[in-house]
């Protein structure tokens, strides 16, 4: 079906008429489905990252304008869809990622409680407070008041990082 054929469906597809939509959608979807495989990282998301093609042509009808090419401005929405797709997998990877390293840290970081508790309360209240305010602040809140990182991090209005790396500073000095 040529530009020309397919702006009154267009154009009835903008109002709300689904069978207009579905008229576009058969004569498209095979080469919006194959720009996406080809596209795509993995293969198996195809369909659902064409789907969102759709539902974006759907959103986006109203910004066509005629004077272009309808099958360039369609793929045009599937190559940005698939990027999309792509970077929201890079998103949750990294999260994924991110997250298995933050619970390596608190498991080290329980280690270092389980050694804290072993000493005599006295002998480490000594020790802690030899240590610079910086340090002592963060290990007080964390080990006398059972203040999670987080909360830590908000109380002292600094980065969760820098309370990490605060707890295993001062562990290291006060051991």
């Amino acid at each position: 079906m040529t530009d020309q054929e397919m702006y009154p469906l267009l154009l009835r597809m903008s109002s709300g008429d689904k069978e207009a939509f579905r008229t576009v959608y058969e004569h498209t979807q095979h080469s919006v489905y194959r720009t996406v495989y080809f596209l795509l990282n993995n293969k198996q998301d195809a369909g659902d990252v064409t789907s969102e093609v759709y539902m974006e042509l759907l959103k986006s009808i109203p910004n066509y304008d005629a004077r272009q090419s309808f099958h360039r401005w369609l793929n045009g929405l599937a190559v940005r869809q698939v990027n999309n797709w792509n970077r929201k997998l890079w998103r949750r990877y990294r999260l994924f990622n991110r997250n298995k390293e933050l619970i390596q840290a608190e498991t080290v970081i329980r280690t270092e409680e389980q050694a804290l508790h072993n000493e005599t309360s006295e002998e480490l209240l000594a020790q802690v407070l030899q240590l610079s305010y910086k340090l002592r602040s963060v290990i007080i809140l964390r080990y006398y008041n059972d203040y999670s990182l987080e909360e830590i991090a908000r109380v002292l209005n600094i980065p969760l990082s820098t309370v990490k790396s605060r707890l295993r500073l001062g562990f290291r000095k006060a051991s």
